[in-house]
């Protein structure tokens, strides 16, 4: 149970627990951001007695990640076992109280040098008076009627005497003020990180929450074993740049630890996970996310900003954390049903950790060689496609970025050379990326479709992935019969590139008539398609057998999925 005991600490008390490094700044708290005038009216506060408010310290014996610099300053290290005070509420002042005295060099994060040993105490000033004692410009003040704040708590005797008499006393009265006066402080005692942290987000109301992650880094911190979660996370990231899959959250990362040692991943199973069991898993799902990683580029994703939700990582994560080898055949099929049944299914748009949670039951049956039972169901039917409701492109709903996975799986070609189009995460960061192409140009549809909606040409149906170049540049906003016959007197190979962007027969598409009614129905069908070949029909896919024979498909080819 944690407790709360308030103490007094003087002058001389909280200088060399700094000094010693008993006082400790965690990684969670941020940087120090006070300049040299907020040091000096806080110094001005101690000399006039104005409280400068209550210091809290988490009293522990947990190494945490902590910043052991302030500033530049160099601090002792802990010792296994030792208690240390992690400063959770007033490290601005703290820190500032210590350069000051202390005048010391302060280094900030963008490399510039704040020397604090420029305060001064203005000893023309009386005690009484509203003006300010402690000063960082001393121009046109009299010689000897400052001093400097360093001098005055640690100049010899025959310094201090060198002024002149009438200051003698005030000299001596403001380092009897500095030295004496004592700083309240509280400290927190047998109090986990998670409660800790969480006494530092509420006296921090104002500023921003720590996110689980952060505590985590701090929890997980080992000198020892040169674990830094932080650099751990930002060095595997740097790895995943080369395959562009860089762009998985912290939070998945903790949730794929987690399901590898607990089969769940909510924030107090993650919690309380010890440190040693976190860093001896920490290679192990590092190696899992990779398998998964290759396992979405086989499939045709080239880069994690396609991935309808990050959090698939997690289910694949743990299938490939127990299956430590590459799934072929049904196995392989259908692990991708599972793939397209949560991301056409929107199964991770809430309550995420508990379905999570449940679908790890459906990969344990997968690798048990059965079929999972799906509770939820998925309408990829030609109507469905179409509707406005479900296909308006945004990049931030799963169903649609599943679309867009289906597009590039076809590796789509340049309209006008049939070379790949590059897919890179930076080009894809937003709806209105020049890579998004609406092949009716919006433009052109607002003059020459005007009954209707937005939503029903700023459709996934109406979008094809092509180089930003070409977007910007060639298409604009012209009709699709006057761009595409340009491109089709350059390509030769050009019916070949369109089937790469599920665009199968210019003429039966309507494209050189400019009839988007028919483009729009012909893409929905050819997209159904393509999504059957990829689901194994259970009992709710009867819509799916009605798209494919009226498209006179043969029935047949379902028995290729199955």
């Amino acid at each position: 149970m944690a407790i709360l005991e308030n103490t007094a600490k003087n002058y001389a008390t909280l200088l060399s627990e700094v000094k010693s490094g008993q006082i400790k700044i965690p990684q969670f708290q941020r940087n120090f951001v006070w300049d040299i005038k907020a040091s000096a009216k806080l110094l001005d506060s101690i000399i006039k007695g104005y409280p400068i408010g209550t210091f809290i310290f988490w009293r522990t014996d947990e190494e945490l990640r902590s910043v052991r610099n302030i500033g530049n300053i160099e601090l002792p290290t802990q010792n296994k076992g030792e208690f240390v005070n992690y400063v959770l509420d007033g490290q601005q002042r703290i820190t500032s109280f210590f350069a000051a005295v202390s005048g010391e060099i302060i280094k900030r994060v963008d490399g510039k040098e704040e020397d604090f040993s420029h305060i001064y105490i203005d000893l023309a000033v009386d005690l009484e008076s509203e003006e300010e004692i402690v000063l960082t410009d001393i121009a046109g003040k009299e010689e000897f009627s400052t001093i400097k704040l360093t001098e005055l708590l640690t100049g010899d005797f025959t310094f201090l005497a060198s002024f002149p008499p009438q200051y003698q006393s005030k000299i001596k009265e403001y380092q009897n003020i500095i030295k004496g006066y004592n700083f309240n402080i509280i400290h927190l005692k047998n109090a986990t990180i998670d409660v800790a942290t969480e006494v530092f987000t509420r006296l921090n109301v104002g500023g921003k929450a720590l996110s689980l992650f952060e505590i985590m880094v701090a929890k997980t911190y080992d000198a020892n074993k040169k674990f830094d979660l932080a650099e751990k996370y930002s060095d595997f990231m740097k790895e995943l740049v080369k395959v562009k899959y860089n762009e998985i959250s912290s939070a998945t990362i903790l949730q794929i630890v987690a399901m590898i040692l607990e089969e769940d991943c909510t924030r107090k199973t993650i919690l309380k996970i010890s440190k040693r069991d976190f860093i001896n898993t920490w290679d192990i799902a590092v190696d899992s996310i990779k398998h998964s990683v290759d396992y979405f580029r086989g499939m045709g994703i080239p880069v994690s900003r396609l991935l309808p939700y990050n959090a698939l990582l997690v289910p694949f994560s743990y299938f490939f954390y127990k299956f430590n080898s590459k799934p072929t055949g049904q196995m392989k099929k259908r692990l991708d049903d599972f793939f397209w049944r949560v991301s056409l299914g929107n199964r991770y748009s809430s309550a995420v950790e508990g379905k999570l949670a449940q679908d790890i039951n459906k990969i344990k049956k997968i690798i048990n060689d059965e079929l999972p039972k799906y509770e939820w169901s998925i309408d990829y039917s030609k109507q469905y496609l179409k509707q406005s409701s479900v296909g308006y492109f945004g990049t931030g709903r799963s169903f649609i970025k599943a679309i867009l996975c289906l597009y590039a799986m076809k590796k789509p070609k340049s309209f006008d050379n049939n070379l790949d189009v590059n897919i890179d995460n930076s080009w894809l960061k937003v709806s209105t990326s020049k890579n998004y192409h609406h092949f009716f140009p919006k433009y052109w549809m607002r003059k020459n479709y005007p009954e209707k909606s937005y939503n029903e040409y700023n459709h996934i149906l109406n979008i094809t992935i092509v180089d930003a170049f070409l977007n910007k540049n060639q298409i604009r906003a012209k009709a699709p019969e006057v761009y595409m016959k340009k491109f089709a007197e350059g390509n030769d190979d050009i019916d070949e590139t369109m089937k790469t962007h599920l665009i199968s027969n210019l003429e039966k598409f309507g494209i050189w008539n400019n009839d988007y009614d028919t483009f729009f129905d012909e893409r929905a069908k050819v997209v159904n398609k393509e999504l059957s070949k990829r689901i194994i029909p259970q009992d709710t896919g009867a819509e799916i057998y009605e798209d494919l024979l009226e498209d006179e498909i043969n029935i047949e080819e379902l028995d290729t999925i199955e």
